[in-house]
């Protein structure tokens, strides 16, 4: 009996141990993959190993009942530069049959161009491969991934255009193509995905017209074009997505025209984004509709007054730099905020005594512009209240106070006060700041040691020391 028993055990554990064993095409594609990587620092492969069970290493999952591999998922490590792998995609994984999943993320230093056989894969759901370097064009036969839930190539030096058969893909939520090299136009084709959520385009070199076909997409709530060529107005269509989008990004292109009237209609829009374009006229006042934005953007158009009055209980982020307002005063809507980090007003026609000006919070301040104004005054009280500013820039001005009563956080890491009434000397501070000017000001003295330029000084009559003239002694 006890011999009998000791076989039956013998032989479980024989079949569980076969069954343990991933898939000869399972092994034979991931080892292939491994030997097109070149470098792998911090070992991220270390456990792919022949005769071992391809489940158990790292990055790899497998689904019952039939132990297929069905996800690779390799991620880079921000923090460690030197951890990320080298080599290419090697067309051998398209052995793996059963594939849902490939998320290759910040690997960085992955290469070359990406196998179109890997989209003869019929399970797959999910494509993730950001942040590294690929390269040449997409795969004309992606449109085959009919299955495509999520593609997210962004990240990478893909070129020229985005494939027609990309219209097949009509079960895709995400599309994110950004951060490439792609031109020529959208592709009309891409209205028929209809169950978009996010579609990002941008960082790419994309020409021609926004299309104006959102009407198709009744879920979309994050839609990022900016940073391409796109030049004339913004499609009427887009106004059918206000019910829930909350991402409307457009900035650094060609778009002229004014700015719609129906923008003001989105209620659920978190940020807007129309930065460095060409729009002119006024802002529409529906803005004031705008309860719940946390990020506005005008900066660098053509706009002009008057500015309307927004009804939001706090922003973050706002940017109405370089058009042609004429605001005079911080808008009271900005000083009540209790979450602003980040305010650029430069050359907004801005006239006040900045010692007057009490936001209702500054221990969240990261940003600060208010440069090409006609401001008065001192910003010493304003800085000295802050915690965590990282750049502050008001040249242009009219500041009249004691650079060496100015407080410098050590977040501060960029400060631009040049041609104000500055006095005093240069203090040691600077020092560790990354970028500084100070130029045409009424400061005096010997200069600390410093990294920076003779541009940061010149301007102070009595400024001395390297890199300005020696001192006189």
């Amino acid at each position: 009996m006890a011999s009998a028993a000791l076989t039956f055990i013998l032989i479980v554990s024989i079949f569980a141990a076969a069954a343990a064993i991933c898939h000869p095409d399972d092994e034979q594609g991931l080892l292939s993959f491994k030997s097109g990587i070149t470098a792998d620092p911090s070992g991220i492969l270390s456990s792919w190993k022949p005769a071992t069970d391809c489940c158990n290493w790292s990055g790899i999952s497998c689904q019952a009942p039939n132990n297929r591999v069905n996800s690779i998922s390799l991620y880079g490590q921000l923090d460690k530069p030197n951890s990320y792998l080298s080599g290419t995609i090697s067309s051998s994984l398209s052995k793996l049959r059963f594939l849902d999943g490939i998320y290759f993320q910040n690997t960085r230093n992955i290469s070359g161009p990406l196998p179109g056989v890997l989209f003869n894969l019929p399970n797959l759901q999910y494509v993730y491969i950001e942040n590294n370097k690929l390269s040449g064009r997409l795969p004309e036969n992606l449109g085959n991934l009919t299955r495509l839930y999520a593609l997210s190539l962004e990240g990478n030096g893909f070129s020229g255009s985005i494939p027609s058969s990309i219209s097949k893909l009509t079960e895709l939520s995400q599309l994110k193509l950004g951060g490439n090299q792609l031109t020529g136009t959208v592709p009309d084709g891409i209205r028929q995905l209809k169950s978009l959520s996010l579609l990002a385009l941008d960082r790419n070199k994309l020409t021609g017209s926004i299309p104006d076909f959102f009407t198709s997409f009744s879920n979309l709530r994050v839609l990022r074009l900016s940073y391409n060529r796109f030049s004339g107005n913004i499609p009427a269509s887009i106004s059918s997505l206000a019910p829930v989008l909350a991402y409307l990004e457009l900035g650094h292109n060609l778009l002229t025209g004014r700015i719609p009237d129906f923008l003001g209609n989105f209620r659920a829009l978190d940020t807007l984004d129309l930065s460095s374009n060409g729009f002119s006229g006024t802002v529409p006042k529906s803005f004031g509709n705008l309860t719940k934005i946390f990020n506005l953007d005008l900066s660098r158009n053509k706009l002009t007054d008057p500015f309307p009055v927004m009804n939001v209980k706090g922003i973050e982020s706002l940017d109405l730099s370089y058009n042609g307002f004429h605001l005079k005063q911080i808008p009271k809507w900005v000083s009540s905020s209790p979450i602003i980090y980040s305010l650029k007003l430069a050359k907004c026609g801005i006239q006040m005594k900045l010692d007057d000006w009490n936001p209702s919070e500054t221990y969240f301040y990261d940003y600060i512009d208010l440069s090409e104004n006609n401001i008065t005054g001192s910003p010493v009280k304003l800085l000295n209240r802050t915690n965590y500013l990282v750049g502050f820039g008001a040249s242009g001005n009219q500041l009249k106070f004691n650079l060496e009563s100015l407080k410098f956080p050590t977040t501060l890491k960029t400060l631009d006060l040049s041609r104000n009434l500055m006095i005093g000397k240069v203090p040691k501070a600077v020092t560790g700041l990354q970028s500084l000017n100070v130029s045409h000001n009424g400061l005096c003295g010997s200069l600390p040691p410093t990294k920076f330029p003779s541009t940061s000084f010149v301007g102070n009559a009595c400024l001395c020391g390297p890199p300005l003239a020696a001192c006189k002694v």
